[in-house]
């Protein structure tokens, strides 16, 4: 299995109990996810996270249908929690969430360990550029919740990185095969979450 990363961190301006007490109401989510997906939460509420935790979401990707079921696999609040996938179009997703004091604030850091079906040349081809843009509406709706309490000051940016285990940092680029036939690329897309979505559910 070919196991890819994606790193992302931002500091925000309030302290980590805050921070993470948002993170905790299973309804946010909704907030964080671009309105594209059309993500919907099924599981009803009210939602106890704790280590065990089953959450099910529904939501599309380029049109696609798709059912994804997490469990919250550690919960040490105010520090950190983790969801894996347990049903849905990947064939591994451990998602680590930490929360640091720092500067008068809180350092969020988002750590992804995951593999596709089909590989490195999906992930890279297919995969990575999605998962960079909904991370970057994540970044913007945290920036817009919590940047701007303290003093005015906005939640400071940090890069958001993504790419195979074995490659190290990845530093993202413009692919030439994306920049020049997006129309292809998307239909690529198309095609891996249909097969994924077939094998995955």
């Amino acid at each position: 299995m070919c196991l890819s990363h994606l790193r992302s961190s931002l500091w925000l301006p309030r302290p980590p109990d805050v921070v993470f007490d948002f993170f905790a109401d299973a309804r946010n989510l909704e907030v964080l996810t671009p309105p594209w997906l059309r993500f919907e939460i099924v599981t009803p509420e009210p939602i106890a996270m704790q280590p065990g935790a089953r959450i099910a979401y529904r939501l599309k990707l380029h049109g696609i249908p798709l059912r994804w079921d997490s469990e919250i696999a550690a919960w040490e609040p105010p520090h950190r929690f983790v969801d894996v996938q347990r049903r849905g179009p990947y064939r591994r997703w451990v998602h680590e969430h930490r929360f640091e004091a720092q500067g008068g604030g809180t350092l969020v850091s988002d750590h992804v360990r995951y593999a596709v079906v089909g590989g490195a040349l999906v992930e890279r081809l297919f995969v990575r550029r999605d998962l960079e843009q909904i991370f970057a509406y994540r970044r913007e709706k945290l920036i817009e919740t919590f940047g701007e309490r303290v003093g005015g000051e906005p939640g400071r940016r940090h890069r958001t990185t993504t790419g195979p285990a074995r490659s190290g940092t990845y530093r993202p680029r413009q692919n030439g095969i994306l920049s020049t036939w997006p129309g292809k690329i998307r239909f690529g897309s198309i095609n891996w979450l249909v097969f994924a979505s077939k094998i995955r559910g």
